[in-house]
């Protein structure tokens, strides 16, 4: 397993930009739960990497600014029992983060308006609703 992290096709973090801690995890594990620390904390500091460029640095920041804590982003995995399925776990959730973060933005809308015929499609439909349920009613009601 190649110990960098790739993100896009051109876009890959160096090992040596990613912080791993590990500790106990809760959850099921029997009585190794207590002994093995299989729990992966996966941190990246998004502010200060070189690897990204001014453009994509400040745009990873602004979209993940609400999961920054001092320009570092931190991806906890606890949800398999053994260490490396949660690095694995953790490294696809931090590459698929940063991916949307650095992605360009969409086209803006171009507002339309509805057709013609849409727009009367609309108001026949409505007005055979409403005859239906004008056909419903009981008289003197």
């Amino acid at each position: 397993m190649s110990d960098d992290l790739r993100v896009t096709d051109r876009l890959v973090i160096p090992a040596g930009e990613l912080r791993e801690r590990f500790s106990r995890s809760s959850g099921p594990g029997g009585q190794g739960v207590n002994t093995t620390d299989s729990r992966v904390e996966l941190s990246f500091d998004v502010a200060g990497s070189p690897t990204l460029p001014e453009f994509l640095r400040a745009r990873a920041a602004e979209r993940l600014a609400g999961r920054l804590v001092d320009g570092v982003i931190t991806i906890a995995a606890s949800e398999h029992r053994a260490q490396l399925a949660n690095r694995e776990a953790a490294r696809a959730r931090l590459a698929a983060l940063l991916r949307d973060a650095v992605a360009p933005p969409p086209p803006p809308r171009r507002p339309t308006k509805p057709s013609r015929g849409a727009k009367q499609r609309r108001l026949d439909e409505k007005k055979r609703r409403s005859q239906r349920k004008r056909d419903r009613r009981v008289d003197g009601e």
